[in-house]
């Protein structure tokens, strides 16, 4: 309220002319006793109040704000007057400030997580196969260091003698008699026959006269030894002395000479002993 207003330094009627300047201030006339308004003062009065001016500003900014859209959708309409671009401006700007705050509203993708587990599609990888390993041909053993003045194909002929009869669990005086008896009878070679031509289609390191005699033990096909080509076999020739030597009664008490004549049935029937010393040395250095 301004007080050059003609209309409120006017004094209502039935007032006194002397009132003080406290009753005629306006906290006096806003108090609990004031006056009743004339229906033009009362309309001044509320729009000069702050509250009521905050709500018209309010309401023409956003009148303003509404102009300006529709003015700048409309580009053929006459420009808003001077007073109200910065209005205008200011409502833009505040838009703009609001919408950039989140112009996208669909949901943010996550981040694919690591899997600990292959994927589908991955092919899985493949264990790496062990490396063949080339398998070694099987080592002869080795052959065994002649002894008792033997070369190395007569101890290896007395190996196979000896290892016919530790596979037959023969008495360890049966090996010694066997060897011996090999000894006298082809000096622990073997012997194809030149009688039986046959003989010599084996594997033999000597040719002998004596019948159709083959082999270590010079056994006799003609006599039921055996064939020719078994005769002819190291290890079959010794079986065939270590059953014959079996079967005879009390060979065990026998002496070495008397054992392996009962088997071979010899013209000379005591050349065996000779060779008694000889055979036990050979026996011992193979068993």
């Amino acid at each position: 309220m301004h007080p050059d207003d003609d209309i409120d330094q006017k004094l209502t009627p039935g007032q006194p002319a002397t009132l003080s300047a406290d009753e005629t201030s306006p906290e006096r006339l806003m108090g609990r006793h004031r006056a009743v308004p004339s229906p033009r003062r009362g309309v001044r009065a509320v729009l000069a109040s702050t509250p009521v001016r905050v709500a018209l500003a309010t309401g023409v900014t956003c009148c303003l704000g509404a102009t300006a859209v529709v003015a700048a959708r409309h580009d053929d309409e006459a420009p808003p007057p001077p007073v109200t671009e910065a209005l205008i401006d200011r409502a833009l700007a505040a838009q703009e400030e609001a919408a950039s705050r989140s112009l996208d509203r669909s949901p943010t993708p996550a981040p694919p997580s690591a899997s600990p587990t292959a994927s589908p599609t991955a092919k899985p990888s493949s264990t790496p196969k062990p490396k063949a390993t080339k398998k070694k041909a099987p080592t002869k053993p080795p052959r065994p260091r002649p002894v008792a003045g033997l070369t190395q194909a007569q101890m290896d002929n007395a190996k196979a003698i000896v290892d016919v009869g530790v596979d037959m669990k023969i008495p360890r005086q049966g090996l010694v008699i066997a060897v011996a008896t090999a000894m006298q009878e082809s000096t622990l070679l073997n012997y194809a026959s030149g009688v039986l031509p046959e003989s010599q289609n084996y594997p033999h390191q000597a040719i002998g006269w004596d019948h159709d005699s083959v082999g270590l033990f010079q056994q006799r096909p003609s006599s039921g030894w055996g064939s020719v080509r078994d005769l002819m076999r190291p290890a079959y020739a010794a079986r065939a002395f270590y059953e014959a030597l079996l079967e005879v009664p009390g060979w065990q008490q026998m002496s070495l000479t008397l054992a392996a004549q009962a088997v071979q049935i010899s013209a000379f029937p005591y050349a065996y002993a000779q060779h008694e010393e000889r055979a036990a040395t050979i026996v011992a250095a193979l068993t």
